[in-house]
């Protein structure tokens, strides 16, 4: 039987977004653009896992990088304090917490982080402070403009209320560290800096800051780069450089300075003589607003971080010191931090007002607030370092990442195929992946590498190919075109597209029965034998997507050829598959190979007809037998306790808590050694499931599995804009966008341009956000109850939608 553990209410609750405290040492969330790398806010308001360097570094911190706050209140003592909640245990560390960590200065008493993409807020409550004070960061985020998106910054604001009967001085400084050029040494786990540092003030019209450079470090170095730290105003207060000097002098100095008046001295005065045996260590530099608040009186101290590091490895493992460099997409854009900082600061009203009006849509849809969670969390995917863009706009992805490695290469198809965030929010970049894809790796025969390499001119990949990665490709040219109404991009891959799906005719069916069964190797990084849904789910919504692509270009060859294929093997895959319940692999010796699943439920079994609908395909399968299925796949897949789940594969969930097993064996039959991710939870499958059972109609098994996973990501067991797989930020998890499509009812078909809408939820009175190639914006209708009379409009915040049809 299967398992309802939420009430109605507890599925369509609409109260607003959780929010962190303090204490959530796993809540981190991401600031930075696509392709930019990253830094992240913590729940204490900790700047943290600095990944701007182009490569991952979970857990590194810049030294001395921290906020700060001073202020005095008429007639009485200034309170000085980093604009941090205190620290949580545990403190246990061989010399306790070092100088860099700054841990032994006064902090605010507590904090409470809500995080809204792109935008986040921390509340600080603290009963010494004549303020009440909180922060705000983002980084713009505004759908359909890549380059507006892809901004190596963010915005900073901390907004200072005063709380008491009498005026009060405030002075808000930032301190940041240069270590430009740095190297990591691991057995001390420290910063090696390698070349001499320059921090100097920049003053251009009301636009002042710091900017941090490594004069010494020729441009085309991969540890090339710069910083910059940046305010408006005549308030402004700066120490460049902190005092050179021994032990801690630099951070004595600048905490006593700054305390004592809340002004900073350009230079130490401090110059006796003393043991400088760090001096080659990073160099700090400060800058600050202040401004005099009276009774409550509340004003904005702004800041912009901007970083500009240019060059990447040539390739995607770090191989070597000659293996050469590519340019990151941004450095098209500016030609330095400062360049960057001035554009975000010179442009701010316009790129605060589009990513207001994305924030607005989105989280102002009428959708369960999980929900809203889980499309929005995952889309800090696009703006980790998961993903990239190289210099000619082409946008490239790992798996995931490790924690200061990215992890499985190449933008792999097959993982890639549960990605739905992109192509729908940035649909040029998901096309330059097409491109790469199919005129890049796909070779003569139609054989295509399912990682790229070819991208930085080296040789192809020289692997199996992936049969659901490269089916995918096609159903995913098909969503792309539709999207867009781009006819280019699908004559342009035409040639190439067609091949990798004639393809399949000749490599992986053995029979010509339009049923693929041959050695077929997948997602889950092993092969099937013999037929199986998965793989053929795949290649018959590849089908159908190539029946119409060759169609509107003229190639009635292909038409005709893939319409046969589809119906007899749609079919026959039906008459051989289907065992009552769900679809299972047939193989005579579920042992005869390893890593099989024979009779199993395969939460993966349809993945094809998931595709099929977010791409707008509809059925390639029995409706009957594909309702069956995928209530068959929460029936039996779906669990309230993972106690008694035994599993000796990688773990994503413990003990009381809920999700989706990639595989069960209701019936028996489990293979002695079956596929090796069966017994784990992987977030993209459970999305793709959920969006699926929302689509066939199974709306509440589908919200009960999205609200179990954003259960799991509450902070504390994990960051709740962080979904493991196979690494950190995996491209997988980013299959929730198709959850809202799916509740909305949205379909979409920009080549004869029409949108329409059919509610899964909240019918009489719904909105949501929707985005195509051309435009995206917000869908309101109200329904009457007793009539069925639907009245609609659409608003439009981006781009346009002239000559589309709505809901005809």
């Amino acid at each position: 039987m299967a398992n309802y553990p939420y009430t109605k209410e507890e599925l369509y609750d609409r109260s607003p977004q959780r929010t962190f405290p303090g204490d959530a040492r796993e809540a981190a969330f991401l600031l930075g653009g696509i392709g930019t790398g990253n830094v992240s806010v913590g729940a204490r308001g900790e700047l943290r896992d600095w990944e701007i360097f182009n490569h991952p570094n979970k857990g590194f911190k810049l030294p001395y990088t921290f906020f700060a706050v001073w202020a005095k209140a008429k007639g009485r003592e200034p309170v000085v304090k980093v604009l941090e909640s205190e620290l949580k245990p545990p403190y246990t560390k061989s010399h306790g917490f070092s100088s860099d960590e700054v841990a032994g200065l006064p902090r605010l008493r507590s904090s409470k982080m809500k995080g809204e993409y792109p935008f986040v807020q921390i509340d600080f409550e603290d009963d010494q402070l004549p303020l009440k004070v909180s922060t705000e960061a983002f980084t713009p985020f505004i759908p359909l403009n890549a380059d507006d998106s892809g901004i190596p910054g963010a915005v900073i604001r901390y907004r200072a209320k005063n709380t008491s009967d009498v005026p009060v001085d405030v002075t808000v400084a930032g301190s940041l560290a240069n270590i430009i050029g740095y190297r990591f040494n691991p057995t001390w786990k420290s910063i090696e800096i390698q070349e001499e540092l320059k921090n100097e003030f920049r003053q251009e019209e009301d636009i002042k800051g710091l900017y941090l450079s490594c004069p010494g470090l020729p441009d085309d170095d991969r540890r090339f780069g710069n910083m910059a730290l940046m305010v408006r105003g005549d308030k402004v207060t700066c120490k460049p450089a902190w005092l050179i000097g021994g032990w801690w002098d630099g951070v004595q100095d600048f905490w006593d300075d700054f305390a004592e008046d809340g002004r900073l001295e350009e230079k130490s005065s401090y110059d006796a003589p003393g043991n400088n045996w760090n001096s080659n260590k990073a160099k700090i530099g400060s800058i600050g607003l202040y401004e005099t608040l009276e009774p409550g009186e509340e004003k904005v101290f702004e800041f912009i971080l901007a970083w500009y590091f240019p060059n990447r490895i040539k390739g995607w493992y770090e191989r070597s010191e000659d293996q050469g460099i590519v340019k990151n997409y941004y450095a098209k854009l500016f030609k330095d931090a400062w360049d960057a900082g001035r554009y975000l600061m010179k442009n701010m009203g316009r790129l605060e007002k589009g990513s207001r009006d994305f924030h607005r849509a989105l989280f102002g849809s009428s959708l369960p607030t999980y929900v809203i969670d889980a499309v929005s969390s995952n889309i800090t995917v696009l703006r980790s370092t998961t993903c990239f863009r190289l210099e000619n706009g082409t946008f490239l992805g790992w798996e995931g990442c490790h924690d200061q490695s990215g992890c499985c290469d190449g933008t792999c198809t097959h993982v890639w195929n549960y990605a739905q965030t992109l192509a729908f929010l940035f649909p040029e970049l998901e096309q330059t992946m097409r491109m790469v894809e199919f005129n890049l790796e796909t070779d003569e025969t139609g054989k295509m590498a399912f990682r790229t390499q070819r991208v930085f001119g080296n040789k192809s990949w020289d692997f199996l190919p992936a049969t659901d990665g490269q089916m995918g490709t096609i159903i995913r040219l098909y969503r792309e075109w539709k999207l867009s109404g781009n006819d280019e991009l699908l004559r342009q891959v035409w040639d190439r597209a067609s091949r990798a799906l004639d393809f399949a005719f000749v490599y992986w069916d053995s029979d010509g029965d339009f049923v693929l069964d041959s050695q077929q190797h997948n997602t889950y990084d092993i092969e099937f034998y013999g037929p199986n849904s998965l793989t053929n789910s795949m290649f018959f919504a590849a089908l159908k997507a190539g029946i119409e692509m060759a169609e509107y270009l003229g190639d009635r060859e292909h038409a005709e050829k893939y319409r046969e294929a589809l119906e007899k093997g749609s079919k026959r895959m039906d008459e051989l598959l289907w065992g009552g319940e769900y679809y299972i692999q047939q193989i005579d010796d579920v042992n005869k190979y390893r890593y099989q699943y024979g009779k199993g439920c395969l939460s993966d079994q349809l993945l094809g007809q998931t595709l099929a609908h977010v791409a707008g395909l509809g059925y390639i399968l029995p409706e009957e037998h594909v309702k069956k299925a995928v209530y068959s796949i929460y029936k039996y897949n779906f669990r309230t306790d993972f106690r008694n789940h035994a599993n000796v594969q990688r773990t994503y969930v413990l003990n009381d808590e809920k999700g989706l097993l990639l595989c069960s064996w209701p019936h028996g039959g489990r293979p002695r050694l079956p596929f090796v991710y069966s017994d784990e939870v992987w977030t993209g499958i459970e999305y793709h499931v959920a969006a699926h059972l929302i689509y066939e109609g199974f709306v509440e098994e589908g919200l009960t599995i999205v609200k179990a996973v954003r259960e799991r990501h509450d902070g504390y067991r994990r960051n709740p804009w962080n979904e493991v797989e196979c690494g950190h930020h995996y491209a997988r998890s980013m299959a929730s966008w198709a959850v809202l499509t799916a509740l909305c009812g949205f379909q979409y078909d920009m080549v004869k341009g029409c949108l329409s809408f059919d509610p899964k939820v909240f019918k009489e009175d719904f909105s949501c956000f929707w985005s195509t190639g051309k435009a995206w914006g917000i869908y309101r209708q109200k329904m009457d109850p007793e009539t069925g009379e639907r009245k609609w409009e659409i608003e439009v915040l981006y781009g346009s939608l002239d000559g589309v049809k709505v809901n005809e």
